[in-house]
């Protein structure tokens, strides 16, 4: 498993959400790319990056603070947040991100997402996060009567790169992952899960260690905050 680091853009600064609402919103950095070449000084080996704005208004946003990352390190960038098309996938590659993430239209243009993962073999991702067990989209203002565990399955032919699994309640809260929910995902699904969402100490991520197949957990408040040093988690956990 490894640690992933992330950077949500907002207004092209990195900021962190409280359970993905606006108005909580916190800002920690201008500069990207300087958080990014600070991940990588720790030792990581990819950057969660998402567009927030994007995942808002159904297109890309934050270019230039996206294109600022990937040439800042060289690390692998995955990215979400506005991305509804197969021209939209390809300007985002075209950015140097390594994998996109489809989000909203995994639910709402489920053919036209699997067009994507079938164009882009092993660099796309679906997103996947879950309010009380139910799927939600359009950066989070709509809830679905569909179950994590069975909208991956139904991606499961496809074989995207992985799934990014994030419980909406613990997202930027510090209040511990959602075990259960990640090992049941990991478990019934055949597709690589990163875990998503709460994580609030090295201990979080020594449990989600547990959990077999897990590709790796993401992590963006708690490094913030001084809840994690980064570089010791990433030795603790990658060793």
């Amino acid at each position: 498993m490894i640690v992933i680091p992330a950077i949500d853009l907002h207004e092209g600064s990195v900021v962190r959400l409280k359970k993905g609402v606006f108005k909580d919103v916190t800002y920690y950095s201008k500069n990207p790319a300087e958080v990014a070449r600070s991940f990588a000084d720790a030792g990581a080996k990819r950057i969660h990056v998402v567009d927030l704005d994007g995942s808002l208004k159904g297109t890309g946003v934050n270019t230039d603070a996206i294109e600022s990352i990937c040439n800042a390190t060289g690390l692998p960038v995955e990215l979400g947040g506005g991305i509804r098309s197969m021209s939209d996938a390809q300007r985002i590659f075209d950015l140097g991100v390594a994998f996109v993430i489809l989000g909203t239209m995994v639910v709402k243009d489920r053919d036209c997402a699997k067009e994507i993962i079938r164009a882009f073999p092993g660099r796309v991702a679906i997103g996947i996060d879950a309010l009380k067990g139910r799927v939600a989209v359009h950066g989070w203002k709509e809830v679905t009567d569909t179950t994590a565990v069975m909208l991956a399955k139904e991606y499961e032919e496809v074989s995207p790169a992985f799934v990014v699994y994030t419980d909406i309640d613990r997202d930027g809260m510090l209040t511990g992952v959602n075990i259960g929910e990640t090992r049941a995902l990991a478990e019934q699904v055949n597709i690589p899960v990163v875990a998503s969402g709460g994580v609030s100490s090295i201990d979080d991520l020594a449990a989600l260690l547990e959990i077999p197949k897990l590709l790796g957990a993401i992590t963006g408040k708690a490094v913030y905050e001084g809840k994690i040093d980064l570089k010791q988690a990433i030795a603790r956990i990658e060793s």
